[in-house]
């Protein structure tokens, strides 16, 4: 993969995450906790956890859209946070399609430590537009 589809999105660039794989069937990501990211435990924020499955998301949504769909826009997250990602690590987030359609996209994303902890699972709808 040659560009990064995060960088065209302005927030995910300036968080540094950086996608290492994308199909219409998984992607997956990465992201290292820098200190901006944290709380002031040293832990990664649950915001920035958000955003990066977030972005894993979007980066699926697109790839599922259907011919004429300009885009695609976030209408519903949740999360679970299962445990703490500390400053200096790499966290690695893979998100799949539970639904693609024609209207809106459902992906779940599980995030991890790189050493396989988990840190959260997310499930966020995409609206297509």
């Amino acid at each position: 993969m040659t560009m990064n589809p995060a960088d065209a999105m302005p927030f995910s660039r300036l968080m540094g995450v950086v996608i290492t794989s994308a199909s219409t069937d998984a992607v997956e990501g990465e992201i290292t906790v820098r200190e901006e990211l944290c709380t002031a435990g040293g832990i990664m924020h649950g915001g920035a956890i958000m955003a990066f499955a977030d972005a894993l998301g979007a980066v699926g949504a697109v790839a599922c859209l259907p011919e004429g769909a300009k885009g695609t826009t976030t209408i519903e997250s949740k999360i679970n946070f299962l445990g703490a990602a500390p400053v200096g690590s790499t966290v690695r987030g893979r998100s799949v399609p539970l639904k693609t359609g024609r209207r809106m996209s459902v992906w779940q994303t599980s995030i991890d430590t790189a050493e396989g902890k988990p840190v959260a699972v997310v499930i966020q709808t995409q609206l297509v537009l």
